[in-house]
């Protein structure tokens, strides 16, 4: 066990950075993959002389938003570990598997914005309902970040308590 309230609060931080870290690649990962599609997509249009739909943008973009879930997860985190740093085992876990749940969540939300964007550019019709269907992807990231946040608030007020002997 780490005795150093240093290195505690430390230990618990990178439980926020490694939130940010794997909400990002999820982004990365996600927009990749539907900018890969948007940008065939365009390919096609363009050798059909087409118009090319400027929608497909929202497709790649979609996914960054877990970046900023990550980010706001973070910010808990490190906020937790500032105030209870023996608390560093709970935050680092739930930096990782909120992390990893919501980079996995950009990771898909991208992947079915890349068959959105083949759809969307090979009929032009059905933009709103693709956009739907990210959407409900992009809800679970929202629930992880918001449940994290909560656990952590839970746990920080029980450690607290129980550090003022109120337990």
């Amino acid at each position: 066990m780490i005795t150093s309230p240093e290195v505690a609060t430390a230990m618990g931080m990178a439980g926020g950075f490694a939130c940010l870290t794997f909400s990002a690649m999820g982004s990365a990962m996600g927009a990749g993959a539907a900018a890969m599609s948007s940008i065939g997509s365009w390919k096609k249009c363009y050798a059909q002389n087409k118009a090319a739909s400027f929608l497909l943008l929202a497709f790649m973009g979609a996914p960054l938003t877990q970046t900023f879930y990550g980010l706001i997860l973070m910010g808990s985190i490190n906020e937790a570990a500032a105030k209870v740093g023996a608390l560093y085992p709970a935050l680092l876990a739930a930096g990782i598997v909120g992390g990893i749940a919501m980079g996995v969540s950009a990771w898909m939300q991208g992947r079915a914005g890349a068959g959105a964007a083949d759809a969307l550019s090979e009929t032009g019709k059905g933009f709103t309902n693709y956009m739907i269907a990210l959407g409900i992807i992009e809800t679970v990231a929202l629930f992880i970040m918001v449940f994290c946040m909560m656990s952590v608030a839970k746990v920080t007020e029980v450690v607290t308590k129980v550090a003022a002997g109120g337990i």
